[in-house]
């Protein structure tokens, strides 16, 4: 051969048109944020130990080599400059790598610096330099008689210069990590803007690099690629990124039991990477977070559109399928057979005469141009052998249709799908049942009663639930007088929350019969006793009589309240005997008797509010006290600065229940009482009386049933009474109209049946029937009927 002929150029390997890439991405902070297979097969590390890593420390970050200096393909950047965020345009260089072994691989990298409102700063892309080639090594200079080889180096050109550029905005999505497709979209058009990645070689020819499935092999002794090895490494690594992906998947979804993120987090996952669309269906029970019946579904199961996620453009496929939608799907769909089998469904294409059948399905709207040509794959969502709903997964018709080994995935991807919505879809179900339960358990108390106004607070000490052992509570009782309690069961969660209720329940009725409190709080102890030896709380028990101007208070093991006088504005601690915790047993309660003035305020709280761990319990009372005197505008207000002054000391870790009452009082001019003789003739006079208190206070509209409702009541009392001492009529006026009848009978009379033949029994019924509330309960040593009838309007 004449030495002096012209050598062939060397072709350049077709792995150009689908080059297995390392892609990186590289947040604000330096650190990887993204790290493919193909990275970890070429520079080592795998994907968990990289992402949240230096990306100095995992990139070769050098430029040439020093016996390369003299090279002018080698006087290319280093990648350092681009990963310190030095520069605001795209670098491309080549970097030398050492393999364990001693063999060296040259690397081509590009780097796009990106823009926008994610965290992502840096795309990095990298190949083995041999992929260009044509051989596992660049060629040397003794591989010419001239002593110049082919050399190569990375570099960038207007994506307009090759018609294929449309192959790097569709294959990049599959190898980005997962982002939504906006996200997708405004970085593959950074990259396209920024500069085409191509491969220079020194003979004057560059190509494209496009992105495939694959990743670099690394062989040593100048073999060339074989075809049929070529396509041995691209199906490994393709089915090494889909591993990837599904991890990359799952790790993605679940990061919530709210069954709406979790249906947006499967939906943003496989959008743009694995589809075009994703149109995702749940039954109507799921969304609603109830049970459905066992068996397949049928022809008339309602699927409920939760999600569709795209990378089109807005609007165009929300305004054909809008979330929200349900609709049953026919027999004859991909669909129904999808989720009566509980398998994948695959369609290449879509044809005219299935697009006629689906469109169908959507009456007014025609759907066929969006789904017309495209690949669909349909999988179920399915968890503990039953199907949740579905996912229509759909491609355009610029991707690969899906295959077999989509079907897979998307298998896979479904089953992990259905198990994380199984998950969220329990939750959503256990905490409506729980919601609806600590809703019935949660405290409530009457914000008015009569002669007194009340304002409560209730914070949880945990994020567990709404609701503990904490509980507050404003009982009406007989003669206008009203029950202030608040308690608090030991311990926290659900298991305090329904001791509380128990015993809350059972205040209620005790307080209903008149006790006084400390025999009210000896009875709350014997039931905790029979209820079991866990039952343990504390109480504090006041009754308010606004006539009589008196409070009577009794404490088990509580905080004490605090009294905030009207007069001079000065509050103080009510010195109360403390008394043991209810459910202890054996301990007395004693009964304790404070006079209040209208307008005075009292407050009462649980020790969730006063304790704070590493500090005495007295400096929160003092506070407490301090704060229960500041001036506020209203009964919230007040209590709102009480919460905020013990709040900022912080370290609450308890439940906190806060009740406080403005003890208004009714002025003597609103009560009228007379007692009267156990004798039938005070009936008469009985209704005379009312009738003149009613027409001094301007309430003769009310006469006559007040008359008829009186008399009943009066003359029961005095068939009943024992006679040993007066029956008293009261009748007292606040916003309603309050009429009180006690003697000294010992059993509070009852509402009796009554037949057509009998004489008697009817008085109970007549006021049960024209009053608004009545009552009948024990009053000390006797009995009390009462009824209230509102007032006429002005």
């Amino acid at each position: 051969m004449d030495s002096g002929a012209e050598q062939p150029l060397p072709q350049p390997s077709p792995a150009a048109a689908g080059t297995p890439l390392a892609l990186v991405v590289v947040d604000h902070d330096g650190l990887v944020s993204h790290w493919s297979d193909g990275a970890r097969l070429l520079f080592g590390p795998g994907g968990g130990a990289a992402v949240g890593q230096p990306a100095v420390e995992l990139l070769p970050v050098s430029g040439a080599l020093a016996e390369d200096r003299g090279d002018p393909w080698h006087d290319l950047p280093g990648l350092d400059t681009s990963l310190s965020g030095g520069t605001s345009y795209p670098a491309a260089g080549r970097a030398r790598l050492s393999g364990p072994g001693g063999e060296r691989t040259d690397v081509l990298w590009w780097a796009y610096p990106l823009v926008g409102p994610g965290r992502e700063r840096l795309l990095v892309l990298a190949a083995d330099a041999t992929r260009f080639a044509g051989a596992d090594g660049p060629a040397g200079p003794e591989d010419g008689e001239d002593g110049e080889g082919e050399r190569i180096a990375p570099g960038f050109a207007l994506h307009t210069d090759f018609p294929g550029h449309s192959d790097m905005a569709r294959r990049l999505p599959g190898i980005l990590p997962g982002m939504d497709g906006r996200t997708a979209d405004r970085v593959v058009s950074q990259v396209l803007e920024l500069g085409y990645p191509v491969v220079e070689f020194s003979r004057h020819e560059r190509l494209p690099v496009t992105p495939d499935w694959g990743v670099p092999r690394r062989a040593g002794g100048g073999t060339r690629h074989r075809p049929a090895q070529r396509e041995a490494d691209l199906e490994y690594a393709a089915v090494r990124e889909r591993l990837e992906f599904l991890n990359e998947v799952s790790g993605r979804i679940g990061s919530s039991l709210d069954l709406a993120r979790t249906i947006q987090e499967v939906g943003a996952a496989v959008v743009p990477r694995f589809t075009d669309v994703a149109d995702t269906y749940l039954r109507e029970q799921v969304v609603a977070g109830e049970g459905f019946p066992d068996g397949p579904p049928d022809a008339t199961t309602l699927w409920h559109r939760v999600a569709v996620e795209h990378t089109e453009e807005p609007g165009r496929w929300d305004d054909v399928v809008p979330v929200g939608e349900s609709l049953p799907f026919p027999v004859h769909t991909p669909f129904f057979q999808c989720v009566t089998s509980g398998e994948p469904v695959l369609v290449p294409r879509i044809g005219e005469e299935l697009a006629e059948r689906i469109a169908a399905r959507f009456e007014k709207r025609d759907i066929r141009p969006l789904i017309s040509g495209r690949s669909m794959l349909v999988v179920p969502l399915k968890a503990r052998d039953a199907v949740l709903g579905f996912m229509i997964l759909l491609r355009g018709p610029g991707r690969p249709v899906f295959d077999d080994m989509d079907r897979v995935t998307g298998s896979e991807l479904a089953a992990r799908a259905g198990l994380v919505l199984d998950n969220a879809r329990m939750y959503t179900y256990q905490e409506s049942v729980a919601d609806l339960l600590q809703d019935a358990m949660l405290p409530k108390a009457a914000r008015r009663t009569a002669g007194c106004d009340t304002a409560t607070r209730y914070l949880p000490g945990t994020l567990l639930g709404r609701v503990g052992g904490d509980w507050f509570d404003a009982v009406e009782l007989p003669g206008s007088r009203t029950a202030l309690v608040v308690g608090d069961v030991m311990g926290h969660g659900l298991t305090s929350a329904a001791m509380m209720g128990q015993l809350r329940t059972a205040v209620q009725t005790l307080a209903a019969l008149g006790l006084p409190p400390a025999q009210l709080l000896r009875n709350l102890d014997d039931l905790a006793q029979r209820l079991g030896e866990h039952y343990l709380a504390t109480c504090l028990y006041a009754v308010y009589d606004p006539v009589g101007g008196e409070l009577l208070l009794a404490n088990a093991g509580h905080v004490p309240p605090v009294l905030v006088r009207a007069a001079d504005g000065r509050s103080r601690l009510l010195d109360l005997p403390t008394g043991a915790p209810i459910g202890v047993g054996g301990v007395p309660f004693e009964t304790v008797r404070v006079p209040v003035a209208p307008g005075d305020r009292l407050v009462m709280c649980t020790d969730g509010l006063v304790e704070m761990r590493g500090e005495d319990i007295g400096v929160g009372l003092t506070t407490l006290c301090a704060s229960a005197a500041h001036p506020a505008a209203s009964m919230d207000d007040a209590c709102d600065t009480i919460v905020r002054a013990l709040g900022a000391r912080g370290g609450r870790k308890d439940d906190v229940a806060l009740l406080m009452a403005r003890l208004n009082g009714i002025p003597p001019g609103d009560v009228a009482r007379w007692e009267l003789d156990p004798e039938p003739g005070q009936v008469p006079r009985a209704r005379r009386l009312v009738r003149e208190q009613l027409a001094a206070w301007g309430l003769e509209a009310l006469g006559g049933t007040v008359e008829l409702l009186v008399g009943e009541v009066v003359g029961d009392a005095v068939r009943h009474a024992s006679g040993t001492r007066p029956v008293e009529l009261r009748l007292v006026r606040t916003d309603v109209l309050l009429c009180e009848v006690t003697d000294d009978g010992d059993t509070p009379p009852a509402l009796l049946g009554t037949g057509p033949g009998d004489e008697r029994g009817r008085d109970l019924r007549l006021v049960s029937g024209r009053a608004a509330e009545w009552g009948a309960n024990r009053a000390g040593d006797g009995t009390s009927v009462w009824f209230r009838l509102p007032l006429p309007r002005a």
